[in-house]
């Protein structure tokens, strides 16, 4: 007799051309955030799973909460596929990208494939990952067992932007109460905690003057300087803050973005500064950024004519081990070093992702899905961005078994 398995495994095969084709034209239409307009990428995709046989719904997020965040549109899509009472399974990703920036070799909205690779930006983070889920789940149809319980997908437009008009609109609107979430990930690790991230805008306002008679000014550069010194001198000290979570190592500070100035020949009178924070789980929020803000205080508290002013931008919670997360990471260890063929392990992630909003929400929230075993390795945010195409398909069977495993009264592991 055939098992569940085989049947994954043969449809995932059978159907594989055609999962490529689908994630091809996800990149082929640009989401880059920002600006944000992402409308016209949810309908297409809307319109390629109803091509598949889902229903799919489209939540448009009012356009003032959208402007509001900076973004230009957003329409998040939720496919409810139901087998029966029983737990109600997620699966999350997200479909906004950064732009492209510069140093590509291959087209980046073009889904080119060279040496059994596809190219593009988001291939890997996260538009892949529409293709897993959304396929995994035809897999699971395709075996017609009698399963129990729920599967949605959840394809989500603003996690370059937090989250919280993606996962955190959904949640926040009631429009879904999943009791299991498997969240965008790569293929050789199942990530059960991630960093925290903190951002700041910080704005330095000094006195303009003729470069000729600086001292008649007050130079917001230079007390930028004293900023960045003493913000440079604060992340010296991160090295001896340790995580106890294998795959995260310690806090980071980055300063991404400097503007100010009026002309050559003119004290600047103003200077902004951007930075990134990265915030371990072992650490709290809200001290790091106090903390931050008395560095930044102290460094300029002794120059006259200065002033200072730090705007949050972003504050996204790190995502902690929970109870609850062990039988969806075990279950995907156990499927994955089989269709891998080498031993998946348990680990944490140095990155922030939209799936602390689920766990926030008190939902088990893991991370899992198609990719290579680092980010450097997909490019990911960089120029040539691309995923093994044969890490998308065994993904897309260890998903589908996974749902097999909690759908099936059979196997379903004790909550």
């Amino acid at each position: 007799m055939t098992s569940g398995y085989e049947v994954i495994a043969g449809f995932v095969e059978a159907n594989f051309a055609a999962e490529i084709a689908f994630l091809r034209e996800l990149v082929r239409m640009p989401t880059d955030t920002p600006p944000g307009d992402n409308a016209p990428h949810a309908r297409r995709a809307a319109e390629l799973l109803e091509a598949m046989g889902f229903t799919v719904e489209q939540h448009a997020v009012p356009a003032a909460e959208v402007k509001a965040q900076g973004l230009v549109s957003l329409i998040n899509l939720i496919v409810r596929r139901s087998f029966g009472p029983g737990p109600v399974i997620a699966l999350n990703a997200h479909g906004d990208v950064v732009p492209p920036g510069e140093g590509w070799s291959k087209p980046p909205y073009a889904g080119l494939i060279e040496d059994g690779r596809m190219f593009g930006r988001g291939v890997a983070v996260s538009k892949s990952d529409f293709a897993t889920y959304a396929f995994a789940l035809r897999a699971v149809e395709a075996v017609g067992a009698a399963l129990k319980g729920t599967v949605e997908l959840h394809f989500t437009y603003d996690e370059e932007f937090g989250g919280l008009l993606g996962p955190g609109y959904l949640l926040r609107q009631r429009l879904s109460k999943p009791d299991l979430v498997i969240a965008a990930g790569f293929s050789y690790a199942v990530i059960t905690a991630h960093n925290g991230c903190l951002q700041l805008e910080v704005s330095v306002r000094g006195t303009a003057a003729h470069a000729a008679l600086p001292e008649t000014g007050s130079d917001a550069l230079a007390a930028a300087v004293d900023i960045l010194n003493a913000l440079y001198g604060e992340r010296r000290q991160y090295a001896a803050i340790r995580s106890r979570l294998p795959g995260i190592s310690t806090p980071t500070l980055n300063v991404g973005l400097i503007e100010g100035g009026i002309n050559t020949n003119v004290v600047p009178d103003k200077v902004t500064l951007r930075l990134d924070r990265r915030i371990i789980p072992e650490e709290d929020a809200r001290a790091v950024e106090a903390r931050l803000d008395e560095v930044i205080g102290s460094a300029v508290r002794d120059r006259p004519g200065i002033s200072v002013a730090t705007r949050r931008l972003l504050s996204a919670a790190a995502l902690r081990p929970q109870p609850g997360q062990a039988r969806l990471a075990e279950a995907l260890q156990k499927h994955a070093s089989v269709v891998f063929a080498e031993p998946i392990g348990v680990s944490a992630s140095p990155l922030y992702t939209d799936a602390r909003l689920y766990g926030a929400a008190g939902v088990p929230v893991v991370l899992y899905g198609a990719g290579p075993r680092t980010l450097l390795e997909a490019n990911a945010k960089r120029a040539d961005e691309n995923i093994l195409l044969a890490d998308l398909r065994r993904a897309t069977i260890v998903v589908a078994r996974v749902l097999l495993d909690l759908l099936d009264p059979e196997t379903r592991p004790p909550p």
